[in-house]
């Protein structure tokens, strides 16, 4: 996980530095800085189509950071960035506030224990409800793996199954996502609160009781696309029947689970679009035109990232939204 987010933080200092490694090409006149803030789910894209638009437009520079949909929101509410990155519904107070919401492609949240767990091979046949989780995380009617997977195996020497559950401490996309999939909102959910998508998943891979929510770009490798190391992926039993069917095992890689998302398989939420958020309608011709080939070009980017392409249509319809059309 330390390798993985080692490497996010050298892409956004590349772009922050500006290489200018690419032709000119057409963009050459474009000049100006673009900063940003906002969501650990958008945070990886946001780089890498930052890196490539400044290939083309050698004079743009941008200031990349992460810190949680809440951060993204306050920050360009507050002027202090020109686009926030939110993963969440943009809501009508934030509307009201000049929120102005441009969808830019889709992932999802997903469940995660550690490899460890003593449950391991019983979590991958059954799966957890919705219900369970909810039991987990907001009623706290379950508080042992034991009655999570009644009458599983247990591995050798497990001793105490007391489950561990780790929550995020900042305002985030995510939380609210997940929340929003067990019918609660972030202040709702207990356990051990955490920064971020990496502490998320580090702490769990490290707890072989832990559990936790991250990001699918968090929970999977971005090399090996397979779960990150230490983690396995919890599966969604989405019929309740108490085993994950073929219909529902879309989880051993980042592409399996990105087919899921787009073909509706996988449940939303905790599936969800995510925004470019700016102040108003953008007004800068340089911010305006990265978002405008965001939506256009950019997503040829996209799957190949571990996200999600929004359909013709919807990008069509933010193209228009963004352009005042």
């Amino acid at each position: 996980m330390r390798n993985a987010m080692t490497g996010l933080l050298v892409a956004a200092l590349l772009v922050l530095g500006g290489c200018g490694c690419g032709k000119q090409g057409e963009g050459e006149g474009l000049k100006g800085t673009v900063t940003i803030s906002g969501a650990w789910a958008l945070y990886p894209m946001a780089v890498k189509w930052a890196e490539d638009f400044q290939k083309l437009h050698p004079g743009v520079r941008f200031d990349i950071s992460a810190g949680g949909a809440g951060k993204g929101m306050a920050d360009v509410l507050g002027g202090a960035v020109d686009i926030g990155l939110v993963s969440r519904e943009v809501n009508p107070a934030e509307i009201a506030k000049g929120a102005f919401p441009i969808a830019v492609t889709k992932d999802a949240v997903v469940a995660v224990a550690s490899a460890d767990n003593p449950f391991v091979a019983a979590l991958q046949e059954r799966g957890i409800t919705k219900q369970r989780f909810a039991d987990i995380w907001v009623t706290k009617a379950l508080t042992d793996w034991a009655d999570v997977l009644p009458g599983a195996s247990v591995g050798e020497g497990a001793g105490t199954t007391t489950i561990n559950v780790y929550t995020r401490s900042d305002a985030c996309g995510a939380a609210e996502t997940w929340a929003a999939y067990l019918g609660a909102h972030q202040e709702d959910l207990e356990g051990v609160g955490l920064y971020g998508d990496p502490s998320i998943a580090e702490a769990v891979s490290k707890d072989k009781l832990g559990i936790g929510y991250n990001n699918v770009n968090f929970a999977y490798d971005a090399q090996t696309r397979k779960p990150a190391a230490g983690l396995v992926i919890i599966p969604i039993d989405v019929n309740e029947n108490g085993r994950v069917d073929d219909a529902e095992r879309f989880y051993a890689t980042r592409d399996e689970i990105v087919r899921a998302i787009a073909d509706g398989a996988y449940p939303s939420p905790p599936a969800r679009p995510l925004y470019f958020v700016t102040r108003g309608a953008p007004e800068s011709p340089v911010v305006t035109e990265f978002i405008r080939w965001v939506l256009t070009d950019g997503q040829k980017e996209v799957a190949g990232a571990g996200y999600v392409a929004l359909s013709d249509e919807t990008l069509e319809r933010e193209r228009r939204k963004l352009l005042g059309q």
